[in-house]
């Protein structure tokens, strides 16, 4: 099962869900800004793209300023707590195939997974 972490706002959200099924991909919709993922969900996904959790922070949206997630003291956790408190911050659209995950910035990265 190949599930989109996806905000229809975005366009690359969009691109990469029609590249997915232009190669033949029903995914499981996520609508993260609704249903955000657990920490330990943002966990996981981290270690399956191989990200550091500021590695997948949207750093210009405001809650990244208001919240000085910049700060190196902020420990993992902290960050990840953010991240489900402000799923805004989450940078989009992420392709899961079991065990494999991409970043769809390009779209066509996503590609890698399927």
């Amino acid at each position: 099962m190949v599930t989109i972490y996806h905000n229809q706002r975005c366009s690359k959200s969009r691109c990469t869900l029609d590249l997915l099924r232009e190669h033949g991909v029903e995914p499981q919709v996520i609508n993260y800004l609704e249903t955000p993922p657990t920490a330990e969900e943002l966990d996981r996904l981290l270690e399956l793209l191989g990200l550091q959790p500021r590695q997948l922070m949207r750093r210009g949206e405001a809650p990244y300023r208001e919240l000085d997630l910049d700060n190196p003291e902020l420990s993992r956790e902290a960050l990840l707590a953010a991240m489900v408190a402000n799923p805004i911050l989450i940078e989009r659209p992420i392709v899961v195939n079991g065990d494999r995950a991409a970043l769809g910035r390009p779209p066509e990265q996503v590609l890698d997974v399927l």
